[in-house]
């Protein structure tokens, strides 16, 4: 299965502030859902109690090292139980945050498909360095607020 990192951030990585997106991009919340709906999103613990529920028409996989039961989810307890529960579903893969499940998932992605903001934020939650000049640039989008740009390995 294709493994996908998907994510908005800052030019300094910042994805996050008090476990929250600290902006509101609805061209990017759209983006995101026409790519993963119908398809199985990776999340850690945090990253799904921010959002608050599973999202809908996707296979949810919540990795938490607790024991949890979320309706409409499947929880596991690693990255690697995770994966091997989402090769079942036979769906594009994307991991969809927060900070540690994505420095996990970088060395295993196929794809990268990060909106780079315009603007700064402040923030407690980066993405992980990674050398961009290692991935390979299929697509470049231009958004008001953001420019989409997916890499391949």
């Amino acid at each position: 299965m294709e493994k996908y990192i998907i994510a908005a951030m800052t030019r300094d990585r910042v994805i996050g502030k008090d476990n929250k997106m600290p902006w509101h991009l609805p061209d990017d919340l759209k983006l995101f859902k026409k790519l993963t709906t119908g398809n199985t999103v990776i999340m850690g613990r945090k990253t799904y109690q921010s959002i608050g529920k599973p999202l809908p028409n996707r296979n949810n996989i919540v990795i938490s090292r607790s024991e949890m039961d979320i309706p409409g989810a499947v929880v596991c307890q690693s990255i690697a139980q995770a994966l091997s529960k989402a090769e079942e579903y036979g769906k594009k893969i994307f991991f969809i945050g927060g900070a540690e499940i994505y420095r996990q998932a970088l060395p295993l992605a196929d794809y990268l498909c990060i909106s780079w903001l315009k603007q700064d934020y402040p923030g407690d939650a980066k993405f992980p360095e990674f050398i961009e000049s290692a991935w390979e640039r299929l697509s470049e989008t231009e958004y008001p607020e953001f420019t989409n740009i997916l890499y391949k390995k």
